[in-house]
């Protein structure tokens, strides 16, 4: 059949407004994935820098994934938990002796398109100048909607990120665990407050909703689950610390937390309406969530059909990402020239594998360093990295500063006798309940950080973990006489002690009498040129009995 052009243009006009009738009813559908790392801490290559040895671990190994995934699904958005640019040699090397040239960690996430990033409290480990200088070398946000300029409404960071994937509307809000005040030097954070970050997500959320009229609300957060889900006990920390359960259920119209702080891998939770995942630490996996979406006309809103979260662990077989590799070369390569220069020497090998369960020298240097730089009668130190050894022989900046793998400073306060009985005692938590025929590694409570088992010096006792919580210590002398409760001591702590971190709430509000702004890392190594031989016997003051 033949028809004029003009009735043909006609019928095709005909043809297109009934297609298009057609596709306005039809359902349609699309899938954005969200990816997440938390608590980098500097990993940047796949390497321990305390043992020069190869780690699966790093963002360029990350990297990999990430990219791998961006093709599988262009409609990605990625994010970060915090906690990204302290906590190895190479971050510590840049922070603090070479601050010039751009955070090597900004420039990889740069050039990994990430969205945007919720700050940690490690952030602040360097000072003010140092987190602001790597915030304006971002090409991407530092999300903190419980941060505020102090004693007023307006925030330090944005509170959060609008983003459209594929016409999806995403409101992220970044949240910032609020125990910075008891961990951090003031000045480090000085005109800032961190507030209750169940109220302000609520608030946040809310805008999110009701204002941004977004479709889908993920909180990056760094922090992480506060209690135990089968018996409903409550993490040790301060307060505050950890408030993910409170939010996903208290919070609604939430549809993701990606979690971090802990350094506890979730891959994947789901509680009321509310999914969660955290990826491991270090760069050692990537968490995945992928949300499946549909609406029935155009202008209708979004609804999620469906979601499912997993965690994507690197392993010895991914690549390391060449671009992320390239960037890092200059910064790896004085890295180690550092770490490499030779500053002592000592007569045995010292290593701290075993220093949860008796003396060692290699804890006893630090504890060594505390008393005499803080002039104090007691010092408490734990095994941060149980990796530690120094070297028969030669000692290198590398084997001291694999013992003290924190930017902490050292204080000094005055505590009775009893407060420092009530410390070792909460130390003691570390193990659980006896068990007859068990050893202390196995009675060791795994849901306690190795970092919260602090150690004494300049006292002698027994940890009798045979008996119940809060009667362990025992024979508790000082300088050879059983210590009076009343006595009073000067006792040589870390910054995050002094402000009870860990839970030792008993040391919250000693007085400070001493102190010293530097690190303690930078102490031991200074101690280690100064004295150049390292004492290799351990005092033996204390030891675990049962």
């Amino acid at each position: 059949m033949y028809f004029k052009p003009a009735r043909r243009i006609a019928i095709l006009a005909l043809f297109v407004v009934a297609l298009s009738c057609f596709a306005a009813g039809q359902e349609q559908r699309v899938q954005v994935t969200i990816l997440s790392t938390t608590d980098l801490h500097g990993n940047l290559l796949p390497v321990d820098y305390y043992t020069n040895q190869p780690d699966v671990r790093g963002l360029a190994k990350i990297a990999t994934l990430i990219r791998q995934t961006r093709k599988e699904n262009p409609n990605l958005l990625l994010l970060d938990s915090g906690d990204t640019i302290q906590g190895t040699p190479l971050e510590s090397f840049h922070n603090r002796k070479n601050n010039t040239p751009p955070d090597p960690m900004m420039l990889a996430m740069n050039a990994l398109n990430y969205d945007a990033m919720a700050v940690g409290n490690h952030e602040y480990n360097f000072g003010l100048p140092v987190l602001l200088k790597a915030r304006s070398e971002a090409k991407f946000p530092f999300l903190s909607a419980n941060t505020y300029k102090t004693g007023t409404t307006e925030n330090f960071f944005p509170p959060y990120l609008i983003k459209e994937i594929a016409g999806v509307r995403i409101g992220v809000l970044g949240l910032t665990t609020p125990g910075i005040p008891f961990w951090e030097n003031s000045v480090n954070y000085q005109g800032m407050e961190f507030r209750n970050p169940f109220d302000e997500a609520k608030k946040w959320v809310a805008v999110l909703r009701d204002k941004e009229k977004v479709d889908l609300v993920v909180i990056a957060m760094h922090m992480g689950i506060e209690a135990d889900l089968k018996t409903g006990q409550a993490n040790a920390g301060v307060p505050n610390e950890n408030m993910a359960l409170a939010i996903a259920r208290g919070v609604p119209n939430v549809d993701l937390i990606l979690m971090g702080h802990t350094h506890r891998e979730v891959s994947s939770l789901v509680i009321g309406n509310t999914q969660l995942t955290q990826a491991s630490n270090w760069g050692r996996s990537l968490g995945r969530v992928d949300f499946y979406f549909s609406k029935s006309a155009a202008g209708a809103n979004w609804k999620v059909e469906a979601r499912q979260s997993r965690t994507i662990p690197a392993d010895e077989k991914t690549v390391v990402d060449p671009e992320i590799a390239k960037i890092t070369e200059p910064y790896d390569r004085e890295t180690q020239a550092w770490l490499n220069q030779p500053i002592g020497t000592s007569e045995k090998e010292l290593s701290a594998a075993d220093a949860y369960f008796h003396d060692t020298a290699i804890l006893d240097l630090i504890q060594r360093v505390q008393m005499e730089v803080g002039k104090a009668d007691v010092s408490l130190v734990a095994n941060f990295n149980t990796k530690a050894r120094i070297s028969n022989g030669s000692v290198t900046v590398r084997d001291v500063a694999g013992l003290y793998i924190y930017e902490n400073t050292l204080v000094v306060v005055e505590v009775t006798g009893q407060q420092l009985k009530d410390a070792l005692e909460h130390s003691a938590k570390f193990f659980r309940a006896f068990e007859s025929g068990k050893t202390p590694a196995e009675l060791i409570d795994d849901k306690i950080p190795g970092y919260n088992f602090d150690l004494a010096e300049g006292v002698d006792y027994e940890i009798n973990i045979s008996k119940p919580v809060g009667q362990r210590i025992q024979d508790l002398k000082f300088k050879g006489q059983p210590l009076s409760m009343t006595q009073k001591l000067r006792l040589a702590i870390n910054n995050y002690r002094a402000g009870g971190g860990g839970g030792y709430t008993m040391l919250a509000n000693a007085p400070v009498v001493d102190g010293s702004s530097r690190e303690i890392r930078e102490l031991i190594i200074e101690w280690v040129e100064r004295n150049h031989k390292i004492p290799v016997e351990p005092t033996n003051n204390w030891r675990i009995v049962q």
